[in-house]
């Protein structure tokens, strides 16, 4: 039972393709910068055993003593893992390779796909007053990408404007389906995102008019745009609104943190 005395907890979106290279963590990482540019505060759970959410919020893999892998397995607490980065407002829990093994270590726990949840909602959460957790999600629909549907309000889905992009999402859809009939019955697509497009591009543009045709309104205004600054960030460990603020990719990803806080408001209201 919820206890009523409890603050309200952050919204939590999954960022979520099975598919790899569609901008999962390019998103996760500079839709969390834009919100937090407008004083929200956001965290981040890197949930790919790659650990490039964490990599592109400057944290070294020296730095990542405690991470998901340690939040899910019950032997961190929330507030261990939690690291702050050198963006104001800004939080991430970093991931290493140990999530790797996570499948085949967490199997035999009864609980295996609430973890993540029962972790994002304990009370230690309450202190750090976070607005929206991010969750990027591994390429792959596995168990650590169903902890993250079990755990979070809605699904993100970027989608790269390629041939075939469409097809994809069949089983990612199958997928949110089962979510909602096992555990999880409030779960909902935040929205579809076209990434990498480009508008002198006839495919991009095929690729766009077939999204909006068959998904409608799921599918964001916004588009994230093929962007060399966007590309070169993440090696320079910074979002790309840190990196230069002033590019379309930044200023495309404040317009989707803008267009996603309409689309809640819109919900509550």
């Amino acid at each position: 039972m919820s206890d009523p005395t409890r603050p309200p907890g952050p919204k939590i979106i999954a960022v979520a393709n099975q598919k790899g290279g569609v901008g999962k963590t390019t998103t996760t990482i500079n839709l969390g910068a834009a919100l937090a540019e407008l004083n929200l505060k956001v965290l981040v759970v890197d949930l790919d055993p790659q650990g490039n959410a964490s990599t592109g919020l400057g944290v070294e893999p020296e730095d990542r003593q405690h991470t998901t892998y340690d939040l899910l397995t019950g032997e961190r607490e929330l507030a261990e893992v939690v690291k702050g980065s050198d963006i104001e407002n800004l939080s991430i829990v970093p991931a290493n390779v140990d999530l790797s093994s996570a499948d085949i270590e967490l199997i035999s726990n009864a609980k295996r796909s609430f973890l993540l949840h029962d972790a994002l909602r304990q009370t230690a959460m309450d202190r750090f007053g976070f607005d929206y957790v991010l969750i990027d999600c591994p390429p792959s629909l596995n168990l650590l990408t169903v902890n993250a549907m079990v755990a979070a309000h809605s699904v993100l889905i970027p989608l790269q404007s390629e041939f075939f992009a469409l097809e994809g999402l069949s089983q990612l859809m199958l997928t949110l389906r089962e979510i909602r009939l096992s555990a999880n019955p409030d779960l909902r697509i935040e929205g579809v995102v076209l990434t990498m497009f480009d508008r002198r591009n006839n495919l991009s543009q095929q690729v766009e008019a077939d999204a909006r045709a068959n998904l409608g309104e799921v599918v964001f205004d916004t588009v994230i745009p093929r962007n060399v600054r966007l590309s070169e960030a993440p090696s320079f460990a910074l979002p790309v609104l840190q990196y230069d603020g002033q590019s379309k990719g930044a200023q495309a990803y404040r317009a989707l943190a803008a267009e996603l806080i309409r689309k809640n408001q819109k919900i509550a209201a």
